[in-house]
């Protein structure tokens, strides 16, 4: 119909340009008539989906998704965007990360190791250690890594390379190579014919010139011909007759025998040139090709080829044994350095994001430490922020980690609760009005929302006294004479 006519509920990144913001209205109002749209962080949908289980409205969101981690701290039900930090790292990393591990430990395997296949096995098999290097040592032990090791099949055929034509197959085939073969031969004949045609016609003419006394001429000719007598020509002229009409007579047999049994024929071997004339390179290499094919020898009668046993299991050869990289891949976002960002872990930039507060505020911040996303679905990762938070937090301090319900859902959930509750009201909602008046960048604020910091315009310089007097004077001179009297 050419346009929306319902309300749109849309996500945005946390301290979200203001640009990008005035692009996704402009496209919304201008394009697609929407009545009015709400824009909302998805992280912070999730922490106002949870908060119906009677949480704090305070706490520091951790949401770490695929492609980027953020710390969110919230202060009585609103975000609080100074003090928002983010780390360039997600699942999206870890996965390259396992990838690359796994290539190196399998060079085999390189192509079957893609980047799908590495999403899955984090999903399914990696989890978080508590104590990352307490947790190597104990990977350390054979029986621990007997327990604990997964094994992952990549797909794998069991159809062994090789031919699979049956006889009629390839007597077929060697019916053809041997037709290529005789074609090959008969052109070689033709044009050695040729050649030793026009060599005896040269030959003939230099005997000509002896039988009608033309001495001078006779001898000259010889000495082209490289020959000291009339006897050498004439031995050379029988020779090279005898070679001529033994190429037409093979030419004449080829015609002739059309059916050639494959397995009692021989290739014709080129005729050497009395004359030393140089043979193509190619053709030759193309006889030597097929020479198997015809043995003088007769064949035995063939049997049908058993089934080659490989002598390992392709099965076992065609799988992953995920040790270590179970733990590994996730733990970049505690620790980037692994894979050579310089940038801070999670458990350093929650540390940073608190020490910006005063201690009361800290104390209320870590009493919901709130963990969505993608990545909080790693078995693990509760516990290892519940031991970093024991680590940086004063002694005999309270806190409390809470995972989200479904942290992949829970954004979409949290979005669908707030718009079936604030459908009916004013707060949150801009309006194609509000979007006329106030431009595309602008944001109405709401529990779940960004803070909006309107474009600062610089105001003009107010015009000084000095710049005023020249215009003063001016009006002075040009006013009534009577006045200035």
């Amino acid at each position: 119909q050419g346009c929306v006519d319902h309300p749109i509920v849309l996500t945005e990144a946390v301290c979200n340009p203001l640009y990008s913001r005035q692009m996704m209205s402009e496209l919304l109002f201008e394009c697609y008539q929407v009545p009015k749209v709400s824009y909302g962080v998805d992280s912070l949908y999730s922490f106002y989906h949870n908060q119906r289980q009677n949480w704090p409205c305070s706490g520091l969101v951790i949401s770490s998704g695929y492609q980027c981690t953020h710390i969110l701290p919230v202060l009585e039900g609103r975000l609080d965007a100074k003090n928002c930090k983010r780390i360039n790292l997600g699942g999206c990393q870890a996965a390259m990360y396992l990838q690359r591990l796994l290539q190196l430990k399998y060079p085999g395997h390189f192509a079957a190791i893609t980047l799908s296949r590495m999403e899955e096995i984090l999903h399914e098999h990696s989890y978080i250690a508590e104590d990352y290097i307490e947790e190597l040592q104990k990977w350390r032990s054979p029986e621990y890594y007997e327990n604990n090791m997964h094994k992952m099949q990549l797909p794998f055929s069991n159809k062994l390379l090789g031919s699979t034509l049956t006889s009629e197959e390839k007597q077929e085939r060697r019916q053809q190579q041997l037709r290529r073969l005789q074609e090959l031969n008969a052109r070689r004949r033709e044009e050695k014919l040729q050649l030793d045609q026009e060599r005896l016609d040269r030959l003939l003419y230099v005997q000509e010139l002896l039988e009608d006394g033309q001495m001078d001429q006779f001898h000259k000719a010889l000495v082209e011909l490289n020959m000291d007598s009339a006897e050498e020509l004439q031995s050379y002229i029988n020779k090279l007759s005898l070679s001529v009409e033994q190429t037409k007579q093979k030419i004449l047999q080829t015609e002739v025998s059309i059916e050639v049994d494959v397995v009692d024929s021989k290739p014709q071997t080129p005729d050497l040139d009395p004359l030393g004339s140089e043979q193509s390179l190619e053709d030759v290499e193309s006889i030597n090709e097929f020479e198997p094919l015809f043995a003088e020898e007769q064949p035995e009668v063939e049997k049908p080829v058993a089934a080659v046993q490989p002598v390992f299991n392709l099965a076992e050869y065609h799988q992953l044994f995920l040790g270590t990289e179970r733990i590994r891949a996730p733990e970049i976002v505690f620790q980037p350095s692994l894979i050579g960002e310089d940038q801070a872990g999670i458990a350093e930039t929650m540390q940073y994001v608190l020490e910006r507060y005063p201690k009361e505020q800290q104390a209320i911040l870590v009493q919901n430490v709130f963990l969505t996303g993608g990545n909080a679905m790693y078995p693990g990762l509760k516990a290892r922020v519940q031991k970093e938070l024991l680590e940086m937090r004063p002694f005999q301090s309270s806190f409390q980690v809470h995972l989200a319900c479904s942290p992949v859902l829970d954004a979409w959930y949290g979005a669908r609760d707030w718009a079936v509750e604030y459908m009916t009201r004013e707060e949150g909602w801009i309006t194609r009005k509000d979007y006329e008046e106030k431009g595309g960048e602008y944001l109405k604020e709401h529990c779940a929302s960004n803070v909006y910091v309107p474009i600062r315009l610089p105001k003009q310089a107010p015009r000084t006294a000095e710049a005023l007097a020249p215009s003063r004077a001016l009006a002075a001179s040009t006013g009534n004479p009577c006045e200035q009297a």
